[in-house]
């Protein structure tokens, strides 16, 4: 989502969790600008979310926007030199 496309009030997604509310504030830091959701009061890059307002007009395009995100996540997973080198399992220890 670019800058113009987002404004205070509107309903978002972030989709790497799947957390959604309405934006409480815009703030800029350097050069990027995060939004505020209400739901978490965390700050969320804008280029990271999505407008359900919009997929909620597209209708069906929706399953296709979710096998786009799985499929660029098992990219970052394949890509990501640090994974590549262990099991995949948690072992906290102790």
């Amino acid at each position: 989502m670019d800058e113009g496309e987002i404004a205070v009030g509107m309903q978002v997604r972030y989709p790497r969790t799947g957390t959604t509310g309405k934006v409480e504030k815009l703030e800029r830091i350097g050069s990027t600008t995060f939004a505020s959701i209400d739901s978490t009061h965390l700050l969320y890059r804008i280029d990271m979310l999505v407008s359900t307002e919009a997929q909620k007009a597209r209708g069906s395009g929706e399953e296709e926007d979710f096998r786009q995100v799985i499929e660029k996540e098992r990219e970052f997973i394949r890509t990501h030199e640090a994974w590549k080198d262990t099991d995949h399992s948690c072992e906290g220890g102790g």
